[in-house]
């Protein structure tokens, strides 16, 4: 990726300090290959959009970026977290079956992830922001360019679908309220 020569050192420092944790959050969203490519996105669009100061810290923005980028994908992910909550409620019956279940052994458990394809777009991407990409109110706030009160509404939305769905089982900490 080539970047321009003015933004060199400081797209250097962002893309240093900042790339992991992208890449681990996208991955956790959808797989290690598809953040392989998202990740690098997210900092091309970066490059693109050219970061400026007045909007806040470049790790929300970063992690917006990547929310969009997923979003962009949404249809797969459901289709994924559907898929891995039939192969908890019957036995793999077929080769993709198994191999999937296989896959995706210790991502997300069956139940939830078919709770979480059962949020609507707005109140997963905060519950995903929260659990896996470990953002504060605040930060998931600027990421998704909404008010904070609007956070804390999809966050408390989001955790009684998935208590319900989960039998009352309470699937986020208090400890990441930010």
């Amino acid at each position: 990726m080539s970047v321009p020569t003015h933004l060199g050192t400081d797209f250097d420092r962002i893309f240093d300090a900042h790339f992991a944790e992208i890449h681990r959050y996208i991955a956790r969203r959808l797989s290690v290959d598809a953040a392989d490519d998202l990740a690098a996105e997210v900092f091309l669009a970066a490059v693109k959009g050219g970061y400026d100061s007045s909007r806040g810290e470049v790790r929300p923005w970063l992690y917006g970026i990547a929310t969009n980028l997923v979003a962009r994908h949404r249809r797969t992910e459901v289709r994924r977290w559907k898929a891995l909550g039939r192969t908890t409620e019957r036995e793999a019956e077929s080769h993709e079956d198994a191999t999937l279940a296989r896959v995706t052994a210790g991502a997300l458990t069956g139940r939830l992830a078919g709770a979480l394809a059962g949020l609507n777009r707005g109140d997963r991407d905060v519950v995903l922001l929260v659990a896996l990409g470990g953002l504060t109110h605040q930060e998931v706030a600027a990421a998704l360019e909404i008010p904070y009160g609007t956070v804390a509404s999809r966050l408390n939305r989001a955790r009684k679908h998935l208590r319900k769905a989960l039998g009352d089982v309470n699937p986020l900490k208090e400890a990441h309220d930010g």
